[in-house]
């Protein structure tokens, strides 16, 4: 009888958790489709929601021309750019805080947003094409990944007895630190016809958020890598040491959620530009509703984080259009106060 309890127990705690997480990712996903037709409606010209379900049917009854070219030419792409963005930024710092065991991780601390910026603003300030900005950006962020890679082979592939998360830091750090020399330096010799621009893109800008194709499929992509070993990153959680007891491949669960979560920042830095604050915040608020257990709140985390960048571009469009704010700017001035918020709350907890 003794033995029946505890199981039974369990049972009722797992199909809670369950239930629990079935609500908060129903109700995360009522919230995208709310702020994605608020997105589509709310601007420096207003449309109806009517307007707009008859702007995306093919036969765009009921809406005139400038309607159409507004929620399809203008919004929907800005809006499926802002989702996929936030989603790969949650995701990369929600993986990035269980590869590091370090809750201040998030997507940019391993050099990748320096690497896109410098390769960016050096296409920029050469007066390239949009497409090709985003080609640099991207492959920035790529030599950055490659350079971390190599430089901290043995913590992330040799399965080091002693714990790797602070090399890997502290390589990512380094590196990060001289992408940013090189940003000042960009910055500095620019011409000021282009430091406007310069400056608008660091601080993230959806502008050029026309082909949001790419960030959708990187976050499909990644969601489907991620998922088999989320399981395992609850173990990896405990130190490395206590995981490879438990059986988990260590090494290549490591450099498995190393280059899901840097591609991830890549292709989301090249679309927007570098949003802060989003891959820090919206992990820790995730699991005051979830706890810690990756297989609940790595979703949970796409979602959140997709419906935070776009309520900060709808923010950021809105609030002294037809003039437009940086959406980083919207995001740091909201997630400073709420991550301080949370430090307090649990420091009198």
């Amino acid at each position: 009888m003794s033995g029946v309890v505890p199981r039974q127990r369990l049972r009722s705690a797992r199909g809670m958790s369950a239930k629990r997480a079935l609500i908060i990712w129903s109700a995360l996903a009522f919230a995208a489709l709310a702020v994605f037709v608020a997105s589509l409606a709310l601007g420096s010209v207003s449309v109806t929601p009517r307007q707009v379900f008859d702007a995306l049917l093919p036969t765009q009854d009921g809406s005139s021309d400038l309607v159409v070219q507004i929620v399809r030419t203008l919004r929907l792409p800005r809006s499926l750019a802002g989702f996929g963005c936030g989603a790969l930024l949650a995701l990369a710092g929600a993986l990035l805080q269980v590869l590091l065991r370090n809750p201040l991780a998030e997507p940019y601390v391993l050099g990748v947003s320096g690497g896109a910026a410098s390769f960016a603003l050096v296409a920029m300030i050469a007066g390239c094409a949009w497409w090709l900005v985003d080609a640099c950006a991207f492959a920035g962020a790529f030599a950055s990944i490659l350079l971390v890679l190599g430089l901290a082979r043995g913590a992330l592939w040799r399965g080091e007895p002693q714990d790797a998360s602070p090399r890997l830091l502290l390589t990512g750090a380094v590196i990060a630190a001289g992408w940013g020399a090189i940003i000042t330096l960009l910055l500095t010799v620019a011409p000021e016809s282009r430091l406007r621009g310069m400056l608008f893109w660091l601080t993230g800008d959806l502008n050029g958020g026309g082909m949001p194709w790419l960030a959708l499929a990187a976050l499909c992509v990644a969601l489907i890598a991620i998922a088999p070993v989320a399981p395992q990153l609850n173990v990896l959680l405990r130190g490395d040491a206590a995981a490879q007891a438990l059986g988990v491949q260590v090494s290549r669960t490591r450099l498995r959620v190393y280059l899901v979560a840097s591609l991830a920042a890549a292709v989301a830095v090249t679309t927007g530009g570098t949003i802060g604050f989003v891959g820090l915040v919206v992990p820790h608020v995730l699991r005051l509703a979830f706890g810690n257990d990756q297989r609940m709140l790595l979703p949970a985390a796409a979602l959140g984080g997709g419906v935070a960048v776009m309520a900060a571009d709808l923010i950021a469009r809105t609030v002294i259009a037809p003039a437009q704010l940086p959406v980083g700017v919207i995001t740091a001035l909201i997630g400073v106060p709420l991550f301080l918020w949370m430090l307090l709350r649990r420091r009198h907890a």
